[in-house]
């Protein structure tokens, strides 16, 4: 294993040599590597010549340096991009934390019990340097204003050491260029339900005499960062940027709306593909004797591990709706198939609704959800990698093809509809403005309701199938009972 050790540096030449020292001596786990990145945010005192001399000396440390100075925050989203390690560390370069603690810092993560780790300030360290009244209260009050947004109980959001399992850190976008850094980072990880543990640490902070860089205008921007980042769902880098929209993180309303909707229709054992980090399945799975969360996105798959991992009726399982082998051990095994968001992806949707099929005893539902309005297909369709919208007819002609017999087919949510036409077609956007989600969702409760009157065809497309006895064409497995055979909800 690896860690990335992830150091943003500027001006700091009377302690950087120093601080690289104790970093590359410090001990870590049996078995484990280590890189420094170093990201120089274009020093002016004479640090840039003590960098480069020390990286032509270790072949630990990668040297990246920018044409000019962007902050903190802008060099810590620099070394995430070049981090190789399992896992990444942020360390200041300037003595304030001890490297001699990065085993206590690992170990949560090693054991597999954590997804973020936080060293805190003011837990029970081994040594704390006295600071100022002021300054530790407003650290305190910044942390208290995070927890009560965020909903931790986090002790130390400032804090520099935070360590994050590679893979979900690069999966963040990095917004904030300076100190607000350490409030993003923390709200995203709450939002993202990433698993935190806290863990104390040394601190032996400096004054500003000394070379603290962080003011009181850091705090009030700190402020401004929580409220947006509360507001805003911004959660994923760009290759993930599907995950958002799909599962409508930032808009809680709307999917109790659309819970409402498919409850009906869900029997005791269910099957959901594209599940994604779990939003609706949290909705669905009460009273369910069996409920499979299936996705192929790893981060996705992580997400749903970490949320259900205490729900015994809940199997989270990779499953590729594309894959025929995926499927084996599912024939005959559930009462439900949710398809929801799938279908608006796939070259040949058919067979994917005949192996969805399979997986049905006799007489199973299977419900799909799937953009409506072949007409409302534009830019942000194709942003999103959607290569279809449904009508009504064409989704039951696809469905009865498989030997489904269709049961309801509803549009709704007419309200999204207008701004999704002006949005793509009109402006040719790529994206939805997250504040006009987040509005949206806010009057959902007047939405919904004035639904059934509006006279336009509705942004989504929902429909329930039963199979027939029989099965799709060319199923040999109808009449027959099988036992899934599923990974465990902490399997790979």
């Amino acid at each position: 294993m690896k860690l990335s050790i992830l150091m943003p540096v500027y001006n700091e030449r009377t302690v950087v040599e120093r601080c690289i020292s104790l970093v590359l001596a410090a001990p870590l786990p049996e078995n484990m590597e280590r890189e420094l990145v170093i990201v120089d945010d274009c020093s002016t005192d004479g640090t840039s010549d003590i960098l480069r001399r020390l990286a032509q000396g270790f072949e630990q440390i990668r040297l990246f340096q920018h044409a000019r100075n962007s902050g903190k925050g802008a060099a810590i989203r620099t070394a995430i991009g070049k981090a190789t390690g399992d896992f990444s560390l942020i360390q200041d370069a300037d003595l304030e934390y001890d490297p001699a603690e990065y085993p206590r810092l690992l170990r949560p993560l090693l054991d597999g019990h954590a997804d973020a780790v936080f060293g805190s300030r003011y837990m029970a360290g081994e040594q704390t340097r006295v600071l100022p009244f002021w300054h530790s209260m407003i650290n305190k009050g910044l942390t208290l204003v995070s927890n009560m947004f965020c909903n931790l109980n986090v002790s130390d959001m400032e804090t520099c050491y935070k360590v994050f399992r590679t893979d979900l850190l690069k999966s963040i976008p990095i917004r904030s260029d300076r100190f607000g850094f350490e409030p993003e980072i923390v709200m995203k990880s709450a939002k993202r339900k990433f698993r935190i543990y806290e863990v104390p640490v040394s601190y032996h902070g400096r004054t500003y005499e000394e070379g603290k860089k962080i003011g009181w205008w850091d705090g009030l921007k700190a402020m401004a960062v929580i409220l947006h980042f509360w507001l805003i769902d911004d959660l994923y880098a760009a290759p993930y940027g599907r995950g958002v929209l799909n599962n409508l993180t930032g808009t809680p309303q709307y999917l109790s709306w659309l819970a409402r909707k498919l409850r009906p229709h869900v029997g005791d054992t269910v099957l959901e593909v594209g599940a994604g980090i779990g939003n609706l399945t949290g909705r669905l799975l009460a009273r369910r004797l069996l409920y499979v969360a299936a996705e192929t996105d790893p981060l996705h798959l992580h997400a749903l591990r970490n949320r259900f991992l205490r729900t015994p009726n809940v199997v989270v399982q990779r499953l590729d709706p594309e894959s025929p082998a995926d499927f084996s051990g599912l024939e005959n095994c559930f009462d439900t198939v949710l398809c929801l968001n799938v279908l608006e992806y796939l070259e040949d949707p058919a067979p994917v609704i005949g192996r969805l099929s399979a997986t049905l005893k006799p007489n199973g539902v299977l419900v799909v959800l799937a953009p409506h309005a072949e007409r409302l297909y534009g830019s942000l369709d194709q942003s999103l990698g959607h290569k279809r919208r449904y009508s009504k007819t064409a989704a039951r002609r696809l469905l009865e093809s498989q030997g489904f017999t269709v049961l309801a087919a509803t549009d709704f949510n007419k309200a999204g509809a207008p701004p999704w036409w002006a949005y793509s077609k009109l402006f040719g956007s790529r994206h939805i403005n997250k504040l006009t989600l987040k509005i949206f969702d806010k009057t959902v409760w007047i939405w919904r309701r004035l639904d059934p009157l509006m006279p336009w065809p509705g942004l989504s497309l929902l429909l329930a199938a039963r199979k027939s006895s029989a099965g799709p064409p060319g199923d040999t497995t109808a009449g027959r009972d099988t036992v899934p055979q599923l990974y465990s909800s902490d399997g790979p």
